[in-house]
């Protein structure tokens, strides 16, 4: 699987922005897909997954009530819809897929990972 992640940019606090992350194969059906970002000089943290078949969603504590994942298995493809961004969400954001179907926040469960897409939150 190769994952391909976009939507980045610079936005100002309270704006929103749209990411996406696109798989090349068709076992994405049955994986588990997360996002994770990694902010200068800090660990990665985990974002937020969703099961493959998009009932089940979990999210980190940073984000919760902001920040909403989904997929479109039409296209392979995963969302994740951030709003009300603040600056400490700045960092590059990667899209992961996990082989399993039970969606987990522990980063060394997800066998492939995207290159990354950098979000800037500031004015």
């Amino acid at each position: 699987v190769q994952l391909q992640a976009s939507g980045g940019g610079l936005v100002q606090p309270g704006g929103s922005l749209r990411l996406s992350c696109t798989a090349t194969a068709s076992t994405f059906l049955t994986y588990t897909m997360g996002w994770f970002r990694r902010a200068p000089g800090k660990e990665r943290e985990f974002v937020a997954a969703i099961r493959y078949s998009g009932r089940t969603t979990i999210y980190g504590d940073a984000v919760k009530g902001r920040f909403s994942i989904s997929r479109d298995s039409g296209k392979n493809t995963v969302h994740l819809q951030m709003n009300s961004l603040k600056p400490e969400d700045t960092a590059v954001y990667y899209c992961a897929a996990d082989r399993t179907n039970v969606p987990t926040t522990y980063a060394p469960n997800y066998d492939h990972w995207g290159q990354g897409t950098q979000v800037t939150v500031s004015s």
